[in-house]
């Protein structure tokens, strides 16, 4: 299945040689180039069976061949030395280097002269010219994308700044409301004490000449009952013993005998 992938490569050769323009189009399975240096042109059409065969020389899958050469031939690659050297018969030999587990490699494909320079030239051309327009389109896009998300970015800023003042001012309003509410609180309270005070002190008072007089009527409660208690009991003439009645007895008969004598 064939793919649009495509690239255009500024190829920067050592001094004397000049830059050449390298296009790329690149398939599941195999890849043709254009290059120009703005006079001549050459192609390369490299077949699924020229590339299966590099493939397998250098023991790697088709598809990961095909990606290490559409990377060095579509951007240039630090530290890869490329040529673009005569091959004979108006050919040249594009090649470069890359280093794999330590050692240094070398790629290498011939290019055929183009059998139109000027075609080939302009197909070069209009390519970069279409990849030139589509990237302003694509810069122009971004730069209003992100016009738009700075001015967004602004009014959400300004929003953000605005509502941190007004909570600022809620905050500050209802604190204000609530310390007036606690203070006018307090004061109640403070009243409530200082009144619930004065009605203490005012009923200890009747409490106190209550717990004196209730003293004084114990105390002469508890004086009686000593008297009582002090004075002697009356004996009956029945608890009396005999020799007391026999005394009794004969007081009696004497004061007859004398009230009778008189």
């Amino acid at each position: 299945m064939k793919s649009d992938r495509h690239t255009c490569l500024k190829l920067e050769l050592p001094s004397g040689h000049g830059p050449i323009f390298v296009k790329g189009t690149w398939f599941n399975s195999h890849f043709h180039l254009s290059i120009t240096d703005g006079l001549h042109a050459w192609t390369c059409h490299a077949t699924e069976a020229e590339v299966r065969l590099r493939a397998e020389q250098w023991d790697q899958p088709v598809s990961d061949y095909l990606a290490l050469v559409e990377r060095y031939l579509g951007v240039q690659q630090p530290g890869s030395c490329y040529a673009f050297e005569d091959a004979g018969n108006g050919s040249r030999r594009l090649s470069w280097t890359f280093e794999k587990q330590g050692t240094k490699l070398e790629w290498r494909w011939k290019c055929q002269p183009s059998s139109d320079d000027k075609q080939t030239t302009a197909q070069i051309l209009d390519f970069l010219m279409d990849a030139n327009i589509h990237l302003s389109d694509e810069v122009v896009r971004n730069s209003q994308a992100f016009a738009k998300l700075k001015s967004e970015a602004e009014r959400c800023l300004s929003l953000s700044e605005k509502y941190n003042k007004e909570k600022d001012a809620y905050e500050t309003a209802v604190y204000g409301k609530f310390v007036a509410v606690l203070n006018s609180k307090k004061a109640k309270l403070r009243a409530l004490r200082d009144k619930i005070s004065k009605l203490d002190g005012s009923m200890k008072a009747p409490a106190e000449d209550n717990e004196s007089t209730d003293k004084t009527e114990s105390f002469d409660e508890e004086s009686s009952d000593d008297q009582i208690k002090e004075e002697p009991a009356e004996k009956s003439y029945d608890d009396l013993p005999i020799t007391s009645k026999k005394n009794v007895a004969t007081s009696t008969q004497n004061v007859r005998k004398r009230k009778t004598r008189k």
